[in-house]
């Protein structure tokens, strides 16, 4: 994770009027951040419409369809906080993480967020981050702990 998220990637405090605004906003971090061209975010749609990216706890993980990868230059994270909440097709969504992904890094990135997001503590602390810092901390836990899974 940590090669994925820096501080930059990190918009904290942020408001949209819905969840397409919402996505908007993830995929422009996303394109700031030169992880992707500017076709990826027009797939980020895409794949809502297809398949809701609300995976719980508040959490929404946007992402492009399969096909959407060769608009992605590198892989990376944008992690945008919505303190107000996000109507995402009746769910409360106050956190979002925009993945980019090449190839088929996209399920380990997933499978990894999945870890750490879908925990209620976890998720909690990350929906009321105070600084990038303290989500840059929580999510680079997942670099430790699958690490400790690892030697286990």
């Amino acid at each position: 994770m940590a090669e994925l998220l820096t501080a930059e990637g990190v918009r904290l405090g942020r408001t949209a009027a819905d969840r397409a605004a919402a996505i908007d906003q993830v995929g422009a971090t996303l394109l700031e951040l030169g992880a992707v061209d500017p076709e990826y975010l027009t797939a980020m749609h895409e794949r809502e419409a297809s398949v809701s990216t609300f995976i719980g706890e508040g959490v929404a993980i946007p992402h492009g369809t399969d096909a959407s990868r060769v608009h992605v230059r590198r892989s990376s994270l944008a992690v945008l906080q919505f303190p107000e909440g996000v109507n995402w097709g009746g769910e409360d969504v106050r956190l979002c993480v925009g993945i980019a992904a090449k190839g088929t890094e996209q399920v380990g990135i997933l499978s990894a967020l999945a870890h750490v997001l879908m925990d209620p503590e976890r998720a909690a602390e990350l929906r009321q981050a105070p600084d990038a810092d303290t989500v840059l901390r929580i999510l680079r836990t997942v670099d430790t702990e699958k690490d400790e899974e690892t030697t286990q």
